[in-house]
């Protein structure tokens, strides 16, 4: 019997978000109380809250919106790498000899565990020739626990543009505490947010 990790940060209030980025709130909207028969709730978050997928319109003004982007990117399998001692970038060097010849996705874990409760500005970033070689082997999705692929006060956002490049797909903000590296298969498909530059995601590894 196969084993399934959630993977995705909880939407709640108090959730760490990009600084100066909209926290999330919730409240109840109607409430199963004095003739009326349900509850429903309403929420403000950004598309960037939490475990989420940067869709190309994020950092390619004539990129897709994240309602366009294919769902076989956030499908299928993958390979997650322990990289928690790479220091400040990803490199090549760091996942090579973990590589296979050919990857499809590819999920990098840097923390040793994830900040859940406060905003961390010097996390792991990925630099472009780390793209660079997971393009070359195939992939076409990479992940990571970080809030980015780029440093925090990055205005080039290289890593980015590789990925654009090479027509990749994004998550960031994975909760990857606890799961072995190895082979998975992902499930992580966005909500269909028309016009939007990224979306919240429910990334789960399945064990293969």
């Amino acid at each position: 019997m196969s084993t399934l990790w959630d993977i995705s940060q909880t939407l709640r209030a108090g959730l760490p978000v990009w600084p100066g980025d909209t926290a999330f709130e919730s409240d109840p909207h109607w409430v199963l109380e004095d003739g009326c028969p349900v509850n429903v709730g309403r929420f403000r978050l950004s598309t960037h809250s939490g475990t989420h997928a940067d869709a190309p319109l994020h950092y390619d003004a004539a990129g897709l919106p994240i309602a366009e982007v294919s769902l076989e990117y956030y499908i299928g399998p993958c390979l997650l790498i322990d990289t928690v001692a790479s220091g400040a970038l990803v490199l090549p060097e760091h996942i090579v000899d973990q590589l296979p010849e050919r990857v499809e996705r590819v999920l990098l874990r840097t923390f040793a565990q994830f900040p859940r409760e406060r905003w961390t500005s010097d996390f792991t970033a990925v630099a472009a020739q780390t793209i660079e070689l997971l393009a070359a082997r195939g992939a076409r999705l990479i992940g990571i626990d970080s809030p980015s692929l780029d440093p925090q006060d990055s205005k080039t956002l290289d890593a980015h543009r590789a990925v654009r490049r090479h027509r990749m797909a994004i998550l960031e903000g994975l909760v990857l505490d606890g799961v072995p590296a190895g082979a998975y298969e992902l499930i992580a498909p966005p909500l269909k947010l028309d016009k939007l530059d990224a979306s919240p995601v429910r990334a789960l590894l399945r064990s293969i």
